[in-house]
Order: structure tokens, then C-alpha cells, then sequence
């Protein structure tokens, strides 16, 4: 009898963990930061644990990083464990071609857990599928940063700050940030209202603004519909009292006095010019002058770090600025999040899902290789030829307040129908199409190989595919 694979449990997004999860990991870097901290260095863990003494760590990282790499690999060293890593992808076999998928399957029998940086969004997810250890996130592109946001929120809980009553303004580059996108679902899930403070033209992605608005329940309060203070405001997400409450509310329910309630804490973000083709833009400077105002007084300042002009030099000294306490955090979170992963504490830990993930919320279609409809997000792993074997293009099914539209299950980018053309299903069986999506959501799992999505019904059309007869439009399991 062959032996069954021991479960995984993987975190690609901040949206892999619960709530509880995330409190759970907190209270375990709570216990290794007073356990092994150095009473003469504020915030420096100085001795070692053996918890992990038998585990080894790999980094494999294919972008730049300094503080993610080694915090992770401090964390596992201080953990007991060993570390190995492939920090320079020009000296690796990507520059050969290799493709992800490959590298993962084969660096899976190096080590018990892996962590992850890579310029393509979804690409961690890609990993974690061709992963047969624990898979981290340590930053996809522009998609998130779910291990830096654990570090922000430690550093808030340190401050003594309740996240349900925060007010949280984050300035910079939200569009390329992927560190922002985690932070502000979590911001959103713990009850935290967002001030969001762009640089011209870098505003929150679409897809980022819809879900905080339509899944995290967030109002969202326009410049144009509420009174200001002597700053601007483009939109402020307050998130709803109760789950339940639907995301968008009508103005008289809008409690405006959220507006002038003092600024918890100031979150700066660098130009991300690694992902702009523009490098010389209009970019907010946080200095001593933009904190004089008075709703600023006791706001935190928090950076994730590099900064290059955007975060004053002269604010280092400035009681306010934690993002060095921030950075330091780093290596106690992540080795409680190592520890839970492997299932190291015996009466703590992560739960265990079957393929890394807990189940979707959403109708999950994936549609055959090579066929239909594709991501439309050019950075998405799933675009990268390299790995046009390994990436089906897989989609969530969502029905939103719009309408239906596709969420890519790698980079989580949306695609919507069209004023001018909708979706169309291709049964590749019958070869008829169907408009809309609601036959992926009709057939029994079994049958949903045999369906292929089209942009428009002209383009099922062009593939060989002939209109069904609206009232033969039932789905049927034969």
C-alpha cells in the first residue's frame, strides 16, 4: 500500500491565514521575542532554540531582497534549523531556462520548507502546486507580501493600538506595492479605517479597491461626498460593523466624524520603479512638515523598508518613526511562523489542507492548457512562456455586484465582462456555447473539464463552437 503524502499548509496570501491564525502566530513571536531577546539591544534576538534542529530552509529567490531573505534564514538559524538558498538567479538554472515549476519540484527534496520572492505575480502560488513542503510568500510581483504584513501588525499590537478602531493612512506607490495590497486586507479584516494617500496615477488597483469594498465590507467615502480636513482625501475604506452588512452604504449612513479622528499611523511605501516604465514621476515626501499637522501627532511612521527619498532621514530620531522596530520584528514572526508551519509547538499550529489551501469560497474552473481564455494581468505567472507547460489558466467564479466575472487564481486580477461583449462557455463535448458563465456554475464538477471560456460569444463562435437553443440551455451530467 502506497503511503498517503503527509498534508501541507501553505501562505501565498495574508487571506491564507484566519484571524485566529494570525493572533496564534503572534502570541508564539511574542514568546520567542521575550524568550531570547537581548536585554541590552531592544528588539535583537540574540540566542538560539532548538526547535527546528532537524529541518532545513530554502530561499529561493529570484528579485533583489535584503531584510524578507535574511530574516527568514536568521529565523530558521536561531530556530536550530539549516538554512540553503539560491539568492541570484543569474547563477541559478533559471538562466538556463528552467522553469519554476521544475526548480520547486526539485528543490522540495532539499528541504522542509521553502520561501519564495519572484518578479511575476502568482508565481508562489505556481509553486506551491509543484511544492511538496510548506511553500511561503516572500513577495510576487506585485501581488502581495503576506509575511511583511504579519511584521506590521505585530509592530502595531506592540504599540498597544487596536486595529478595529485604527486609522491607518498609507502613502506612496498602492498601485505596484504589493506589501500595501496585504496590509490593507488585513487592515480591512481586523476593522481598521484606510486613509489611502497615492502618488498621482498609483492608486489602488481595481481589483484591490472592488474586493475591499465588495468582500471586506469596507464604505468607501469619496472626496466629493465628504467634508475634508486640510489634507486630501480620494477615498477612505471604514469597514462594517458586521460581516453581513452590505459593502456600500448610502450617504446619510456615513459617519463623517471618522474623518477628523487623529491618524494612528503614517505607512510609507518607496516608488516601486522596478515595476513602472516611467521612472521619473511626481512621488509624496513624508517629512517633518507634512507630520506637523496636528492629526498627525501621535502617528506612527512605518516603512517596510528600503526607502530611498520618500521617508526623511531626519524623522530616525523622531519618537514617532517605529520602522526600524518594524524591520527587527521580522525575524520573531517569521520564526513563529516557520515553527507553526512545521508543526513544531505541541500545542499550537497551523491547519493542515489538502493540496496547501483551505477550499475556495468561489467556484474554481480550470480550464485545459493551451485553451480559452487566458489571464489578462501580463505580469502573471500563467503569461510567462517558461511556464506555459505547467500554468492552466485557472479562475475563480465570482458573482459580484456588477455581475459575474472571472478572478485568476494565481495573481487574483479580475476580468470582467464587457459593455460590448460577454462571456461565452464552450462545451467541447456537444460543441455548442452558452452566454454567461452560469453553466460552469451549473454542471457537477466531473463535466467542467469539458468546458471552455470565451471572451465573447463571437469568439466561441470563431473557435468552431454554435450557439445553444436557449431552452436547451440546461446543463445536463451526461
Amino acid at each position: 500500500m502506497t503511503k498517503a503524502q503527509p498534508l501541507t499548509r501553505h501562505i501565498i496570501s495574508i487571506n491564507d491565514l484566519t484571524n485566529k491564525e494570525i493572533e496564534t502566530i503572534f502570541e508564539v513571536a511574542q514568546g520567542f521575542l521575550k524568550e531570547l531577546a537581548d536585554e541590552h539591544i531592544p528588539y535583537r534576538i540574540a540566542r538560539s532554540s532548538g526547535l527546528a534542529s532537524k529541518s532545513i530552509l530554502a530561499s529561493l529567490f529570484y528579485e533583489p531582497s535584503t531584510r524578507t531573505r535574511l530574516s527568514f534564514e536568521s529565523a530558521m538559524l536561531r530556530l536550530g534549523g539549516a538554512t540553503i538558498t539560491s539568492a541570484d538567479p543569474a547563477v541559478s538554472s533559471a538562466a538556463k531556462g528552467e522553469s519554476l515549476a521544475d526548480t520547486i519540484r526539485v528543490i522540495s527534496n532539499y528541504a522542509d520548507i521553502v520561501v519564495i520572492r519572484h518578479p511575476r505575480d502568482g508565481a508562489a502560488r505556481l509553486a506551491a502546486e509543484y511544492a511538496q513542503v510548506p511553500v511561503i510568500n516572500g513577495g510576487d510581483g506585485a501581488h502581495e507580501h503576506p509575511t511583511q504584513t504579519l511584521c506590521d501588525l505585530f509592530t502595531l499590537r506592540s504599540k498597544n493600538k487596536n486595529l478595529r478602531n485604527m486609522k491607518v493612512a498609507i502613502s506612496g506607490d498602492l498601485k505596484g506595492s504589493r506589501t500595501i495590497h496585504s496590509f490593507v486586507y488585513a487592515l480591512a479584516r481586523f476593522g481598521a479605517t484606510i486613509d489611502p494617500l497615492p502618488a498621482p496615477g498609483m492608486e489602488l488597483p481595481a481589483h484591490v479597491d472592488r474586493r475591499l469594498r465588495e468582500e471586506f465590507h469596507s464604505r468607501m467615502v469619496s472626496k466629493d461626498s465628504a467634508p475634508s480636513e486640510s489634507g486630501r482625501i480620494d477615498a477612505l475604506y471604514v469597514t462594517a460593523d458586521q460581516p453581513h452588512q452590505l459593502s456600500l452604504y448610502a450617504e446619510p449612513e456615513i459617519d463623517y466624524g471618522v474623518l477628523q479622528k487623529k491618524i494612528d499611523a503614517v505607512y510609507v511605501t518607496r516608488f516601486q520603479k522596478e515595476r513602472w516604465t516611467e521612472k521619473d514621476r511626481p512621488y509624496p515626501k513624508i517629512d517633518a512638515k507634512f507630520l506637523g499637522e496636528p492629526k498627525y501627532a501621535e502617528a506612527s511612521v512605518m516603512h517596510p523598508l528600503p526607502r530611498v527619498n520618500e521617508l526623511d532621514a531626519s524623522l530616525d530620531s523622531d519618537r514617532r518613526a517605529i520602522y526600524f522596530q518594524q524591520a527587527s520584528y521580522g525575524v520573531p514572526v517569521r520564526m513563529a511562523l516557520i515553527s507553526l508551519l512545521l508543526h513544531l509547538h505541541k500545542n499550537n499550529s497551523l491547519h493542515k489542507f489538502a493540496g496547501g489551501f483551505a477550499k475556495p469560497n468561489y467556484p474554481l474552473y480550470a480550464q485545459p492548457i493551451g485553451t480559452g481564455i487566458a489571464c489578462t494581468n501580463p505580469n502573471c505567472i500563467t503569461c510567462d512562456p517558461a511556464e506555459s507547460q505547467y500554468a492552466a489558466h485557472k479562475f475563480y467564479v465570482i458573482d459580484g455586484q456588477a455581475g459575474q466575472r472571472l478572478r485568476c487564481v494565481y495573481c487574483e486580477s479580475d476580468i470582467d465582462e464587457v459593455v460590448t461583449a460577454r462571456f461565452a462557455v464552450g462545451d467541447t463535448v456537444r460543441k455548442t456555447f452558452l452566454p454567461g458563465l452560469s453553466a460552469l456554475t451549473r454542471a457537477p464538477a466531473e463535466r467542467l473539464r469539458h468546458f471552455v471560456i470565451h471572451r465573447s460569444e463571437a469568439e466561441a463562435a470563431a473557435a468552431g463552437f454554435a450557439p445553444r437553443e436557449s431552452g436547451a440551455g440546461k446543463v445536463r451530467a451526461g
